[in-house]
């Protein structure tokens, strides 16, 4: 009888809170919805007034939210980002236990372009700029940026799961990464 051995899996900590996390998917499917529904104008105006809410919820969060999830912990400045930059490219980044530099900058990236396609949309509704065609054409524009920044998100993920050997998704739904080997307060 051959003995198996078992391979004990390694430690994880709670980093994503449930505010967090809810809100990433919320807002996952809020975006895809407003997308599809372009053409159904009731339907995507009040996706996107979700999408406003959200924004409004993880403004809050991120000012008194749980340690990875306040905007204080993990904003980068302009160095540490370029440095980040450029450790990926040599493939040399760290890993982070919560956002690295170039995910807190694309943080701050999807909120203010959600919030610019957001406001942009709901001035559409209002009387003093209803049918401005510059203000369709801003919108449009703005949420074709915002798909290219999904886009370099994705990437993101995808190039860190696999740089650190880490389903990113995962922890984005479980709430829990891996502890071993990280370099400190991120």
């Amino acid at each position: 009888m051959s003995s198996i051995s078992q391979q004990s899996s390694p430690a994880t900590t709670r980093v994503w809170d449930l505010g967090v996390r809810l809100f990433h998917w919320s807002l996952v499917a809020m975006v895809l919805g407003a997308y599809l529904t372009e053409d159904l104008r009731k339907v995507h105006r009040y996706l996107g007034y979700v999408v406003l809410a959200l924004l409004t919820f993880r403004l809050v969060w991120g000012l008194i939210g749980g340690r990875h999830a306040r905007f204080a912990s993990f904003l980068p400045g302009p160095r540490r980002l370029i440095a980040y930059l450029r450790d990926i490219l040599s493939g040399t980044e760290r890993r982070y236990l919560g956002h690295n530099p170039a995910g807190a900058a694309m943080i701050v990236a999807l909120l203010v372009t959600l919030g610019l396609v957001g406001g942009s949309g709901y001035m559409m509704g209002m009387d003093q700029y209803y049918g401005k065609d510059w203000l369709e054409e801003l919108h449009e524009a703005l949420a074709d940026g915002l798909l290219v920044l999904i886009a370099l998100h994705v990437t993101g993920v995808v190039l860190a799961s696999y740089r650190h050997s880490e389903n990113l998704v995962r922890a984005m739904i479980s709430g829990r990464k891996r502890v071993d080997d990280h370099p400190g307060p991120y």
